[in-house]
């Protein structure tokens, strides 16, 4: 399975989780590659191109862009192609969390993640943020 982290994420977040993630994969049986959107595609793509391809590979993604929730054509677009999308929320719309505080919130919540991302159908949406508990996105 794949998870992408988008460029809202500094690229070494990726990279740091796919090292953690690659041992507790062995661990459980199940294995998860842990990916930089701008790394794997390129720095700027834009949401309705990457989406497709996240898609074609039933990968999904976490990202700290909330307006993919929200913009129809971009909402319609990850339903249709299938795709998983995690929204890491902020302390309020104008501020987001620094680097440490998204790795804390990512540490806090990706057990859960994991889980999620193998045993929900696909499409879906999860929130969550660094104080509290992943919630399904209706």
């Amino acid at each position: 399975m794949i998870v992408y982290l988008d460029e809202n994420f500094p690229p070494h977040l990726a990279k740091g989780f796919q090292e953690l993630q690659q041992p507790e994969g062995l661990k459980t049986g199940n294995t998860m590659e842990v990916r930089y959107i701008p790394s794997t595609f390129k720095r700027g793509i834009q949401d309705l191109d990457w989406i497709p391809k996240v898609g074609k590979e039933k990968a999904c993604v976490i990202t700290k862009d909330l307006n993919i929730g929200r913009r129809k054509q971009e909402l319609e677009m990850y339903q249709a192609c299938g795709l998983g999308v995690f929204f890491l929320k902020g302390h309020s719309r104008k501020h987001s969390l620094n680097t440490w505080e998204t790795v804390q919130a990512l540490a806090k919540h990706w057990p859960e993640i994991a889980r999620i991302v193998y045993e929900e159908k696909r499409p879906y949406g999860f929130e969550f943020n660094l104080a509290g508990k992943i919630t399904k996105v209706q």
